[in-house]
C-alpha cells in the first residue's frame, strides 16, 4: 500500500522541518492566519488552568491538561480548532456560522472564533476531562 502524499492544504508544519514548539509552529504561519491563531492561543491560555502546557501533537499546537484539551492549526485557506466531537455537539447552536465536521471547526484565516465561544468550549472540555478522571 502506498502512502498518500501530503496535501497542499496541510498546516505549515508540513512545509519544512516539523516544529518542536508552538512558537516555532506559529512563526511558520503566514499572516493573517498567524495573528488569528495568536488570538485563539491567548483566549485558550486565559481560560485554562495555570498548569496547562502547550505542546505539538500531530504536527499541530495542543493544550494539555490531564490529557489533550484542544488543538488548533492553520491551513492554506482557513484555520481550524479541534475541540473534540462532544464539544462541537454541545455548542452546535453557537457554531451555525462556521463550517464544522465531527471534530473540527473551520474559520477564516482573518477572523478568529469569538472569545466567549472559545471560553464556553474550554469549560465544556475541561469538565469532560475532569469527569473522565473520576
Amino acid at each position: 500500500m502506498r502512502k498518500a502524499k501530503p496535501s497542499k492544504r496541510n498546516s505549515p508544519s508540513r512545509a519544512g522541518a516539523a516544529p518542536k514548539t508552538v512558537d516555532q509552529y506559529l512563526a511558520a504561519v503566514p499572516e493573517p492566519a498567524r495573528s488569528t491563531l495568536n488570538r485563539i492561543r491567548a483566549a485558550i491560555r486565559a481560560a485554562v488552568p495555570p498548569e496547562t502546557v502547550e505542546a505539538i501533537s500531530y504536527g499541530m499546537p495542543v493544550f494539555k491538561y490531564q490529557g489533550s484539551l484542544m488543538w488548533f492549526a492553520a491551513f492554506s485557506d482557513h484555520c481550524s480548532l479541534f475541540p473534540t466531537a462532544a464539544v462541537i455537539e454541545a455548542c452546535k447552536k453557537d457554531l451555525n456560522n462556521f463550517s464544522t465536521s465531527k471534530g473540527t471547526i473551520q474559520f477564516p484565516v482573518n477572523k478568529p472564533l469569538p472569545d466567549a465561544l472559545l471560553k464556553k468550549m474550554i469549560k465544556i472540555r475541561l469538565a469532560q476531562v475532569q469527569n473522565k478522571k473520576r
